[in-house]
């Protein structure tokens, strides 16, 4: 089969199965960046397995997340669900005090149609903290919208934002904002910022998708260089912190998996989506910048340069990637954002192979990768939803990509065929977003290729070459 040369962007939909983590795995994440919940996932014992391996690790720190296992008088109605979980709930507030515990259905409590929901409210007045229920199970197309079943829940829960008033209170506000900030960017002459000094305050700007502290803080300081404040985070460090919603709200994503999340907000809170390319790479960190700014009506400052310091402190991992095919099999819906990076990086992307595209939630970074693709002169590569996993090995195996960027499931067996994998989890878990964070990506990309550039210095090269 033969790569046809697209100028518009190509789906095509499969009829693969979808090879993907379960998303209750999205509890090692979110535990962590919301600091005062507890996370009870409801399941069998597959799914407490499921827990002990992929986040086993964790079990000697005393984590925030525990495993409510069903059994066989559960599933046939013998037991009174309701009390059992009282009984668990009251023992994890008298442990642990969390500020909110998060139900976490999967599979088995939707098969056996669990009211989860109608429990949670009446246990919530009893033992007197929320209970949130998210259906994070894997009847899902990926693990990551774990992720957006917890989020679009919480949504839910944050209250009311009154309509903001632009007057001398909040001019005063910015003001002393803009004091702190003088504090935050020590540094030569030549990185310290500007106070924000701009007297328009902009309307109200909330970002959604879990981020480690540290990214969310830097990209939080890159919008304060365009003197945009961010009204709030979802989710927040601390359940009692969750940003106001409301009317004359703007959000945008820093995420492609959270699509569920966008409707949420859009629909039932009638805020106002900004469709923006993720912040992913330094180039789409710029975009995803300039989006915000355009629609408050401010002129970007230094972008260019800024995106154009990055590109040469990159220009290490550049020359090693440039040239370079890849291939991904489609795992965590990150491919879009990753493929339109490593394009801008001079790889040659084959196939974008991903469980579910959300078209509407994902156009703005659709339009940048099919622009991306003509400003670097390579063919667009097509995008394959819910792939068939047997198709896309007899494609590999003709067009044989230097990389494969695939689920842990396949990784051995591509190896076995001579055919250099990534494991896509890893992006999952990895600091991938904002301008500093470039180099976390192009270290995972490149680490396989760097292996075996090393064996073949060592003459190792019967280990490393493709069979012909």
């Amino acid at each position: 089969m033969s790569v046809k040369t697209s100028e518009t962007l190509t789906f095509e939909c499969e009829t693969g199965n979808y090879h993907t983590f379960c998303p209750i795995s999205c509890v090692a994440w979110l535990y962590q960046k919301i600091e005062d919940s507890f996370f009870l996932v409801v399941g069998t014992k597959t799914c407490g397995y499921f827990l002990q391996n992929a986040l086993g690790v964790m079990i000697f720190a005393e984590p925030r997340y525990a495993m409510a296992e069903l059994e066989e008088g559960d599933i046939s109605a013998q037991l009174n669900d309701y009390e059992e979980l009282k009984r668990l709930c009251s023992q994890i507030i008298k442990n642990r005090n969390p500020s909110v515990i998060i139900w976490i259905g999967t599979c088995t409590t939707e098969i056996i149609k669990m009211d989860l929901e109608g429990m949670a409210p009446e246990l919530e007045n009893e033992i007197g903290i929320p209970v949130i229920v998210a259906r994070a199970n894997g009847l899902d197309y990926a693990f990551t919208q774990g992720e957006d079943t917890v989020l679009a829940a919480m949504v839910h829960r944050c209250a009311e934002r009154d309509s903001y008033l632009l007057g001398d209170e909040r001019n005063k506000t910015v003001q002393n904002q803009a004091l702190q900030d003088s504090f935050f960017f020590p540094g030569n002459k030549e990185e310290t910022l500007e106070p924000i000094m701009n007297p328009k305050k902009n309307p109200p700007l909330v970002l959604f998708g879990s981020l480690p502290s540290s990214v969310a803080f830097q990209l939080g300081l890159e919008l304060k260089r365009q003197s945009i404040q961010i009204s709030g985070w979802l989710p927040a460090q601390k359940y009692n912190n969750l940003p106001l919603l409301g009317d004359g709200v703007y959000v945008c994503g820093v995420n492609p998996f959270l699509s569920r999340t966008a409707t949420t907000l859009m629909r039932r809170r009638k805020c106002r989506l900004i469709g923006a390319p993720f912040p992913i790479g330094p180039d789409g960190t710029r975009a995803w910048i300039e989006k915000i700014c355009s629609v408050f009506d401010i002129e970007p400052r230094g972008l260019g340069e800024r995106e154009e310091q990055v590109w040469e402190s990159l220009e290490d991992y550049l020359d090693l990637v440039r040239g370079k095919s890849v291939f991904f099999m489609g795992d965590n819906l990150l491919e879009v954002s990753l493929a339109r990076f490593l394009i801008r990086c001079g790889m040659i992307v084959y196939e974008i192979g991903i469980p579910y595209m959300d078209k509407r939630y994902q156009a703005a970074e659709l339009a940048f990768l099919q622009n991306t693709c003509g400003n670097m002169c390579v063919p667009v590569p097509r995008i394959v939803e819910k792939p068939d996993n047997y198709n896309q090995i007899q494609r590999m195996r003709e067009l044989q990509p230097d990389l494969a960027i695939t689920g842990m499931a396949h990784a051995n067996p591509l190896e076995a065929r001579k055919i250099n994998t990534k494991w896509s989890v890893e992006f999952t878990f990895a600091q991938i977003h904002g301008f500093t964070n470039a180099r976390d990506i192009l270290e995972l990309v490149t680490r396989s290729l760097r292996r075996n550039n090393g064996l073949e210095d060592f003459g190792w090269t019967s280990l490393v070459k493709k069979d012909k």
